[in-house]
C-alpha cells in the first residue's frame, strides 16, 4: 500500500519541528554518565530546582581525573550566560582516581591564576589562600569522593567535600567568577570538559 505524500505545507511544518528540537539544549529529562559518574537531571538548591547543563571528564595526559557536572536554573552555553543567572548555582566534581587534596587546590590556584589578570588576583589573594587552606585540610581525596562548588544569592559561595561543608562562606566579590574560571573560563584547565559543562560534547 502506496502512502500518499504529504502536503507541501505539512513537509515545512515537520522540517520546521525537527531542526527546532535538534536546536534545544539538554533536556532536563536526560541525565548523563560520565566514567560510570551519573549525573541526575535535576538537583535542588536553596529551594530552587536546577537542571544539569552539562556534564564531562577531566583528563590529565593518559589520565581520567574527575567527571564534572554543572547545574542552573537555565540553560546557558557559556560563562557569560551562567554568570548572568541571577540564580544559585552548583558544579559538582566527583574522583575518578586519588588526589592528593593539596595537590589538587593548588592546581585550582594555578588555573585562577591563569584566567585572571594580576590586579585581581592580588584583590583576592585572601580568599585564595583560604580556599588552599580546604584543601590541605585532607590527606587524599579517594576515588569515588565528591566535592561541590556551590553559589548562594545571598550568602555566597559554599564549598563542600564529602557533603561537609569545610568552611565559612566565600563573600569576596567575583570570588565565585574567579573560581569558576578554572573550568570555563578563556584559558580552561580542560577545552573539551569546558564544551561539555556547556551542553556540548567534550
Amino acid at each position: 500500500m502506496l502512502i500518499p505524500a504529504l502536503p507541501a505545507a505539512w513537509r515545512r511544518h515537520v522540517a520546521a519541528l525537527t531542526l527546532s528540537l535538534s536546536a534545544l539544549p539538554l533536556a532536563a529529562a536526560d541525565a548523563i554518565t560520565v566514567a560510570d559518574v551519573r549525573f541526575a537531571p535535576t538537583q535542588q538548591l536553596q529551594g530552587q530546582q536546577l537542571q544539569l547543563n552539562g556534564a564531562g571528564l577531566r583528563r590529565k595526559a593518559a589520565f581520567k581525573v574527575y567527571a564534572a557536572g554543572l547545574y542552573l536554573e537555565q540553560h546557558a552555553g557559556s560563562a557569560a550566560q551562567m554568570l548572568a543567572q541571577p540564580g544559585p548555582k552548583r558544579l559538582r566534581v566527583v574522583m575518578l582516581r586519588d588526589v592528593n587534596a593539596e595537590e589538587l587546590g593548588r592546581s585550582f590556584l594555578r588555573g585562577m591564576q591563569d584566567s585572571l589578570d594580576r590586579s585581581t588576583f592580588s584583590k583576592l589573594a585572601p580568599s585564595l589562600l583560604r580556599m588552599g587552606e580546604i584543601f590541605a585540610q585532607g590527606k587524599a581525596l579517594k576515588t569515588g569522593d565528591g566535592f561541590t562548588i556551590d553559589w548562594l544569592p545571598g550568602t555566597g559561595m559554599v564549598v563542600t567535600i564529602n557533603d561537609q561543608i569545610l568552611s565559612e562562606p566565600f563573600t569576596e566579590p567575583g570570588f565565585f567568577e574567579a573560581m569558576m574560571g578554572i573550568w570555563l573560563g578563556p584559558h580552561p584547565a580542560d577545552a573539551g570538559l569546558k564544551q561539555a559543562l556547556l551542553g556540548g560534547s567534550s
